[in-house]
């Protein structure tokens, strides 16, 4: 039976990765995003979520067995999180509608539905880590609610089933993500390597200490196509992490080693990444200039403001993973290594030196 996947943010870290193991795997894979890019294995579909006219016209005649959902798109309030992220959700399922194809859907949220969103992080009253799937929603309101009450309400309605998967930080290569913590480290590492400046850890004593884990790209898609192809995943909701943990005062100076530098001492007190960085465009264009790469552009790398806000957290956090893997789910990755195989991939596509 053909197997017709529709990514929806397919040039994202995390629709990549999927689009390209779907890829691999032998579907036809078609890539929806406002601006496409060229991936190998992926048909590019041109299409504003906000605009329902210009939704069916990308998708008519297109009979996706499989949509992918893994985009938003941040406005200045929750309140606006929501109306615009809902909607988006929402006049996806109008246009697929007519198609009747659907069979399956995925939505890709984040640990934001335990922790609360960016209005009040990490604040209140939260569940006890390690985070599981049953300890439900926070007394909040919260875009990915939102999300999940359209893709709920439109699998009534059509007759598909779906699955949502919350993955802690992705690992993962993507150029012009909102979230990317992997690059920024990268290109943070970069330019301390080239200045001298000391590589310091920007984030609070909980992360510094405190055990947390991560979420490869790789891993994330492997659940998500696990979770389409299982009957017992079905309308089910699972976190995604890589399977092991660590503490930042372990990892911190495994990064630094990869670039050849020295991780400074942390001495408890926060430096933000945001500010280390604000002065640092013009420096990173010298060095795109000089060796060759492929982008000048650091605000296109580099999101200091979430890697800020999860190096943060006052909170420690961890992830329990045991449902799917009671249901069959084995992937594993080990986080260091998750972090040096995105190091040699920026590397190899010149986007670092």
């Amino acid at each position: 039976m053909t197997r017709t996947a529709l990514i929806v943010g397919a040039t994202g870290i995390q629709g990549r990765a999927i689009a390209r193991q779907l890829a691999d795997e032998g579907w036809t894979v078609l890539g929806l995003s406002r601006t496409p890019q060229p991936q190998e294995g992926v048909t590019p579909v041109a299409a504003d979520l906000l605009d329902p006219a210009s939704l069916a016209r990308a998708l008519q005649g297109l009979t996706p067995s499989h949509v992918f959902l893994t985009t938003w798109l941040r406005m200045p309030t929750e309140a606006e999180n929501i109306r615009v992220n809902a909607a988006m959700i929402r006049n996806l399922f109008d246009a697929l509608r007519p198609a009747g194809s659907l069979q399956h859907a995925a939505l890709v949220t984040g640990l934001k539905h335990y922790l609360g969103p960016f209005e009040a992080y990490g604040q209140g009253s939260l569940p006890q880590t390690p985070f599981r799937e049953e300890q439900g929603r926070l007394d909040v309101a919260n875009f990915y609610y939102a999300q999940e009450d359209e893709l709920f309400a439109a699998a009534d309605r059509d007759g598909f089933g779906w699955s949502v998967h919350r993955p802690h930080t992705v690992i993962g290569q993507a150029v012009g993500n909102a979230m990317n913590m992997g690059t920024t480290l990268a290109a943070y590492a970069t330019l301390c390597r080239e200045t001298g400046r000391p590589f310091r850890f920007p984030g609070s004593a909980a992360q510094w200490n405190g055990l947390t884990d991560m979420t490869d790209a790789r891993q994330l898609a492997a659940q998500v196509i696990w979770a389409a192809e299982t009957p017992a995943a079905r309308n089910e909701d699972f976190n995604i992490v890589n399977g092991d943990v660590f503490r930042w005062s372990w990892m911190w100076p495994r990064i630094a080693g990869w670039f050849g530098i020295e991780a400074e001492e942390f001495d408890g007190t926060p430096r933000p990444l945001e500010a280390q960085m604000q002065d640092d465009a013009p420096l990173w264009a010298r060095i795109a200039a000089r060796e060759g790469l492929a982008e000048p552009d650091l605000g296109r790398l580099a999101s200091p403001w979430h890697t800020d806000a999860d190096l943060g957290r006052p909170i420690e956090v961890v992830t329990d993973m045991s449902k799917s893997r009671r249901m069959g789910f084995t992937g594993y990755v080990a986080t260091d290594q998750a972090f040096f195989d995105l190091f040699e991939r920026l590397r190899q596509d010149r986007l670092i030196p």
